[in-house]
């Protein structure tokens, strides 16, 4: 299945193995996944860091299953919005995305038709975490991934050619380096397509026949000239909403794609669950135990409410901040704050969650610089009249602005 997917390149020499097992004192700094077994990976793939997940939902639920899938539906509903006590489960599975049951559902429903998936929404809404988990869920292979950008080349999406190999032997498929799309395609399983709308026009369009025929053709050889895609093969992509009218997909490619669009969170108790959650995470990535302060929280959460009423109330995009505002950010901006308190113990919380928040969301200077100091002098300064913790955020929040205009 999967896990038994290789590539020539993937091979090392023997001696890169005795290296990489070797042991040393950065192995003591490495992060345990869910299994216990230490490994030094800064990222693991969602379904190595949650495999003992992966494998108990595997067992427990015998409901059909659309191609050879590694979760049935229901199961993999489970593992991404978490067990209910309606599961039955003699285990609780974590909830990983914080979202609507109904869009969490047809986005699985899309993966088992005929139509790629397109996740779409404003940056930081979660699409590429969704798609993670989705693939991994799928086919215990989140990795085959192609990243969207204004260089990205129609061989990123089909095939490349070993030059060397080449010359040396002619062109043949043993000498065919194929994408990991056209990968997802030979082995039945799900490709992913980050940002896609980044892409040029023409390059986006080489998507069409593969999400319609279901083969790539490869001119330049006589035989064996087609790639066919496998049962189970698909593609998620993802796109974001602000970058409407940059490269718009074509009238034939929408069709290709069911659209579901990943919403703002608006809800303060579904925003502050995500980003414990994500908080935590991350800082478990690094052996860091720290609690989150739930005043810190509270104080992080309501001043990004604050700065969004700013940005929907604003007459210009001069009176905006450029940042989306997004739970992404806030995830980003608190753990720098922890990180900060922990290695340097003298900077109190408050003062280190100004310091990452007013560095991460002033970019554009001057513009971003005074839209945040009329909020400060306005939202934040009216919280610190009777509050000690909001009064250390504004100072602290005020020393920096200052440093800003010197």
């Amino acid at each position: 299945m999967v896990k038994d997917i290789t590539t020539k390149s993937t091979n090392k020499p023997k001696s890169t193995k005795k290296a990489t097992t070797k042991k040393s004192d950065t192995t003591k700094l490495s992060k345990k996944s869910e299994n216990g077994n230490s490994n030094s990976i800064l990222r693991l793939p969602v379904e190595q860091n949650y495999r003992e997940e992966l494998e108990y939902l595997a067992r427990s639920y015998t409901d059909e299953k659309p191609f050879q899938w590694y979760l049935s539906p229901k199961a993999l509903r489970t593992f991404i919005l978490g067990s209910t006590k309606q599961d039955k489960l003699d285990r609780d599975i974590k909830t990983k995305f914080f979202g609507d049951v109904k869009l969490v559902e047809r986005a699985i429903v899309t993966l088992a038709s005929d139509r790629g998936l397109l996740l779409i929404g404003d940056p930081g809404t979660g699409k590429s975490w969704l798609a993670e988990l989705l693939a991994a869920g799928i086919c215990n292979n989140s990795t085959l991934v192609v990243q969207g950008t204004a260089a990205t080349t129609e061989d990123q999406i089909k095939y490349s050619w070993n030059i060397a190999s080449v010359i040396a032997n002619g062109q043949s498929r043993d000498n065919l380096i194929p994408s990991p799309i056209m990968v997802a395609m030979n082995n039945g399983i799900i490709g992913r397509f980050e940002e896609l709308t980044r892409c040029t026009s023409d390059v986006q369009d080489s998507l069409i026949s593969i999400l319609s025929e279901k083969y790539i053709s490869i001119p330049e050889l006589t035989a064996n000239n087609v790639a066919f895609a496998k049962e189970g093969f698909n593609i998620i992509a993802t796109a974001n909403s602000r970058d409407k009218g940059v490269n718009d997909l074509s009238s034939a490619l929408k069709r290709r794609f069911n659209f579901v669009t990943i919403p703002i969170v608006n809800n303060v108790k579904t925003e502050k669950e995500i980003i414990q959650f994500r908080v935590k995470e991350l800082l478990d990535r690094k052996n860091m135990s720290q609690e989150i302060p739930p005043t810190l929280l509270s104080i992080l959460i309501e001043t990004f409410k604050g700065l969004r009423e700013t940005n929907d109330a604003a007459k210009s995009e001069g009176e905006k901040l450029e940042s989306a505002l997004s739970t992404a950010e806030q995830i980003g901006i608190l753990e720098d704050a922890l990180l900060q308190n922990n290695f340097f113990p003298s900077t109190n919380h408050e003062s280190a969650l100004a310091q990452s928040l007013i560095g991460s969301l002033t970019r554009r200077l001057p513009e971003d610089l005074a839209t945040m100091n009329r909020f400060w002098h306005s939202f934040v300064e009216a919280k610190s009249k009777n509050n000690k913790d909001w009064e250390v955020f504004f100072g602290e929040g005020e020393k920096i602005m200052a440093g800003f205009k010197l």
